[in-house]
């Protein structure tokens, strides 16, 4: 186990499956204790918490609804009350959908946006009132914001958003020597990607593979560290080469 984030509180959404896990499990092996935040599924949750303590690392997990900015306020609070001051916040939580925006409903833009801006929005929020001068925020996008796709309007809406809230927060934390970037993975071996994408995600990457969540956390893990001081505003992709 590194050292390189001992004593500090990580707080990672959308962490029990995915990108988000791996994020978690290596945050916490760089020795950070860290905040899982998850929606629903309590036993991926359990599951991130009991490999971190059993490694030997901190964690708990806390389920939160994003959407609803007062379960945002009650999750940082959690975190807090369980590890003190947070020092990263990534947030990661993310839900995707594929359909033409002219069949596009406003059911659908809403839960989109709610999950992926509007939960990333008042997540932003919270760790700016919240983070100790130097801490760190990462927000996780999406590479295919700078590709051509079709079907997936309310998707790569959703993410650019987040990316200029990335933009402007720097400007407004630079005082206080608080990074904000944002990571964007090309295609990755999670749920979000459908089995009908997998062959033509491979071919598309100079490394003939899709991703793996740990690629995407390792480059996270060092967006949070010392060594990434000096990076902020920025938009990190690390896509395997697809753009």
């Amino acid at each position: 186990m590194s050292t390189s984030l001992a004593d500090k509180v990580a707080l990672v959404t959308g962490a029990s499956r995915g990108i988000g896990r791996a994020t978690a499990l290596e945050l916490a092996a760089q020795g950070a204790a860290v905040v899982i935040g998850y929606r629903t599924n309590d036993g991926l949750a359990k599951a991130v918490v009991d490999k971190i303590v059993g490694g030997g690392g901190k964690a708990i997990a806390v389920g939160a609804d994003l959407s609803r900015p007062a379960e945002v306020t009650r999750l940082f609070d959690e975190g807090e009350a369980a590890f003190g001051t947070l020092d990263i916040v990534v947030a990661n939580a993310a839900d995707a959908l594929i359909k033409p925006l002219v069949d596009c409903t406003e059911a659908d833009y809403d839960r989109i946006f709610d999950a992926n801006t509007k939960g990333v929005f008042f997540c932003l929020q919270e760790a700016a009132r919240r983070l100790p001068d130097g801490g760190r925020i990462v927000v996780t996008s999406t590479s295919g914001t700078r590709l051509l796709f079709d079907q997936l309007s309310l998707y790569l809406g959703s993410k650019g958003a987040i990316e200029q809230f990335v933009r402007v927060l720097s400007r407004e934390l630079g005082e206080r020597q608080i990074t904000v970037n944002a990571v964007s993975p090309g295609f990755t071996d999670t749920d979000l990607l459908p089995d009908r994408d997998r062959e033509v995600a491979a071919g598309m990457s100079a490394f003939k593979r899709v991703g793996q969540p740990e690629d995407v956390a390792e480059v996270i893990a060092f967006l949070v560290g010392e060594r990434a001081r000096w990076v902020t505003g920025q938009n990190i992709v690390a896509a395997g080469g697809v753009c």
